[in-house]
């Protein structure tokens, strides 16, 4: 029997090939290694292997910052395919027989975790039964970006502008940009309370100002919905937000009252994002039961309580 064939010494593994693709994509083993939950020395451990196996280096390990080789470099368009085709054969399987289907890694934006988000892992639950979910919550930008970088099969997050080469893209809620504003009170000589720009929607909101020649002070920013809407409610100032945000601090809502914003309309389109081809028929399943969701938990809610909100907050066609 050849040397290394009882302990897979100089085979290439497909756990090697995550990890080598994690690295590439991490650009640093600290960051590869946090991303798939193993020590440093694991990661460093497998590329030495995988090296070994190649008989080649991957990782030119006297640059800096990080790099690959020239190998390297071939090598991942050759590691990222075998890794598109096992996640391929995974769906297959799953779509096959749900009861086989392993994982599945969400990213849901903010703005969902309290009302949809349980929702849905409940139904998909009840009917994967094997299946271990990993939900990941956070901005649409960091959750689009563990997207393209094969850290999550499929997205919920504001629809990139331009949509990200790679994706297919799965239209589910359009919102309007609102003026939040104390119950009762005018617009007066109240402050603006601003939504930081190190966000998408703050970028987004503070482009529409400047456009529409509206220059507010910046006395206050912040970047969590939740102290807005409490700097609201206690007659700090108003702020602009969507229907999704202000939902997501209801216990605020007896406080505050939305309105159409004061110049003209701003919106964004939610959507569900997938890794073109990789996940068969089931992104677009998962969004039909997403739009469900969204009437159901979401729209006729909000429409209920400001029927001016009809036709603006809707559901996107599939």
């Amino acid at each position: 029997m050849a040397a290394g064939s009882e302990t897979g010494q100089g085979r290439v593994t497909l756990w090697g090939i995550e990890v080598f693709v994690a690295m590439a994509e991490e650009r640093a083993i600290s960051a590869a290694a946090r991303r798939l939950g193993v020590s440093a020395s694991g990661v460093s451990q497998q590329l030495a292997a995988l090296e070994a196996a190649l008989g080649t280096e991957l990782v030119d390990r006297s640059a800096r910052p990080f790099a690959l080789t020239t190998a390297g470099l071939a090598f991942r368009r050759h590691a990222e395919t075998v890794l598109d085709e096992i996640a391929r054969a995974r769906v297959a399987i799953a779509l096959a027989d749900p009861a086989h289907l392993q994982s599945f890694r969400l990213g849901m934006v903010e703005d969902l975790e309290a009302e949809v988000t349980p929702q849905l892992l409940t139904e998909m639950g009840a009917e994967v039964t094997n299946c271990r979910f990993l939900l990941e919550t956070g901005p649409s930008h960091r959750l689009l970006a563990q997207l393209e970088a094969r850290a999550l099969d499929m997205v919920v997050a504001a629809e990139a502008d331009p949509a990200t080469d790679g994706h297919e893209v799965h239209p589910l809620l359009t919102e309007p940009f609102v003026a939040v504003l104390p119950r009762g009170a005018d617009y007066g000589s109240l402050p603006l309370l601003h939504y930081s720009p190190r966000n998408v929607m703050g970028r987004q909101i503070a482009a529409h100002l400047a456009a529409e020649g509206v220059a507010p002070g910046h006395r206050y920013e912040l970047d969590s919905y939740a102290a807005m809407l409490a700097m609201v409610a206690a007659g700090q100032g108003w702020t602009i937000l969507t229907p999704l945000a202000v939902r997501h601090g209801a216990r605020f809502r007896s406080a505050v009252e939305i309105r159409p914003l004061p110049f003209a309309p701003l919106s964004r389109r939610l959507a569900l994002s997938a890794r073109a081809g990789v996940m068969g028929t089931m992104p677009g399943a998962v969004a039909q039961r997403l739009r469900r969701l969204l009437a159901d938990l979401v729209v006729d809610p909000a429409v209920a309580e400001d029927p001016w909100l009809k036709g603006q907050l809707r559901i996107e066609p599939g």
